[in-house]
């Protein structure tokens, strides 16, 4: 039986919640990314947890992994076109988040791309 809600947003929040999936997804917003590259630009979150985390975004069928099939490993992440629909709700927690960083003076460390 498929859960039932009574919210529109307890199914957002079901869906993008928690601490690193919106993250996950507001970087691959941007575009394909490699895991490493994830990781870089995570520096918080454990492998395990990005792991966990790429894999549930995977079967919620906001994120697409590509495995190249190659040694080394070359394996990349994306956004599905469902993913692709987050696009403005991401933007505004990330204009939110900077704003509200802005008005309380709280500095925001964003690590490079590279």
């Amino acid at each position: 039986m498929p859960k039932r809600y009574h919210c529109p947003v307890e199914l957002a929040v079901d869906v993008v919640g928690g601490r690193w999936r919106p993250v996950i997804l507001a970087h691959l917003k941007e575009g394909v990314h490699r895991y490493g590259e994830l990781r870089r630009r995570m520096p918080e979150i454990s492998e395990k947890m990005l792991t966990q985390r790429l894999r549930e975004l995977e079967a919620d069928g906001l994120v697409l992994r590509h495995d190249h099939e190659t040694t080394p490993p070359h394996v990349e992440y994306r956004l599905t076109e469902e993913g692709l629909s987050l696009a403005p709700v991401l933007q505004a927690l990330y204009d939110w988040g900077a704003a509200r960083a802005a008005r309380t003076g709280i500095a925001i460390d964003e690590p490079s791309a590279a």
